[in-house]
């Protein structure tokens, strides 16, 4: 049972699979100055969560275990570090701390600069709100900040049904974009509910013979599946972009894009309680819609993280922490 400087979490002490996730007690956090100290209710799940598991992904910038997982958040504000001026205690929050260094979201507690915080969309509960942040800021800032996608802009989105697929076909909509995505035939349907104006069943046909003349790539596969990133240099017209997400682009690749006239970008997503806000107001204006595949108690961590692996989730999976 936690107490007034415990809290119940989940922690590793060696990388491997899912069954090294051990559901324990653990130092509760306190604010320093600039920092709010949020009481987690759910916690979203991520690709990256697994891979730091297993010894890849973010483990290079946490160390050795033991660690707590996690970046996703929403919860309420607890207290607040001197100097916090935007948020109070009582606010409902939601946010991805700290990312890429450790947030520790598989737990009752966080603490983290305030401003890496917003305010949660106020249609929809803690569940939904933690499926949010990184996905969401992986798709805004690499459609905005990276490719500043126009409208009018072919933007073609690999893994469109997935956590980042779906929050990155809406706003690339919303930005006035002609979106094509990849996606399984039986989630085409729904893909077409939120503004995808082309599929590709990848099961079915080779997507770079099926679509030509994109602006704008966006992978979220890469290349150690089936050479999806390569493939997609075929798709793009002369100076068209393909922004890399989950493994990056390596030099050799870079260098095959540039040799091609075309471009070719690495990325890493960032905290943004900025692009949160805005986020949230597309939410609550019933502009893009949340697709949660399921809740998890937060004990379950590592059945989440189970059905994670197994890459058919539509949306996101969720942790939910508060009783």
């Amino acid at each position: 049972m936690s107490s007034e400087t415990t809290m119940r979490g989940i922690t590793q002490d060696t990388f491997g699979g899912p069954e090294v996730l051990r559901f324990t007690e653990l130092p509760r956090p306190e604010p320093l100055p600039t920092e709010v100290q949020v009481k987690v209710h759910a916690a979203g799940v991520n690709p990256v969560d697994r891979k730091t598991r297993e010894g890849s992904g973010m483990s290079h910038v946490l160390g050795e275990p033991p660690f707590v997982l996690g970046w996703d958040v929403s919860g309420v504000v607890t207290k607040t570090g001197f100097g916090v001026h935007t948020l109070r205690v009582g606010d409902e929050v939601y946010g991805m701390p700290w990312f890429p260094r450790q947030a520790g979201a598989y737990a009752e507690y966080v603490t983290a600069p305030s401003r890496q915080f917003a305010l949660k969309p106020v249609s929809i509960d803690h569940d939904r709100a933690a499926a949010v942040p990184l996905a969401a800021l992986t798709a805004w800032q690499s459609l905005v900040d990276a490719a500043h996608v126009e409208p009018g802009q072919r933007v073609l989105i690999h893994a469109a049904a997935g956590g980042v697929g779906h929050f990155a076909v809406q706003f690339a909509k919303h930005l006035g974009a002609y979106v094509i995505g990849t996606a399984r035939a039986a989630n085409h349907d729904w893909l077409r509910s939120l503004g995808v104006d082309e599929l590709i069943d990848y099961t079915a046909v080779r997507f770079e013979e099926a679509v030509s003349d994109v602006d704008v790539v966006i992978d979220l596969v890469g290349d150690q599946a089936d050479a999806t990133s390569t493939r997609s240099l075929k798709t793009l017209r002369p100076g068209g972009l393909i922004i890399s997400v989950p493994s990056g682009a390596s030099p050799d690749f870079l260098e095959t894009a540039q040799a091609r006239g075309l471009r070719a970008m690495a990325f890493l997503v960032e905290p943004d309680g900025a692009a949160l806000t805005r986020i949230a107001g597309l939410i609550d204006k019933g502009t893009v819609h949340v697709e949660v595949e399921d809740v998890l108690p937060l004990a379950e961590a590592g059945e989440a993280h189970r059905r994670s692996a197994a890459g058919r989730a539509r949306g996101k999976l969720v942790l939910h922490v508060a009783p």
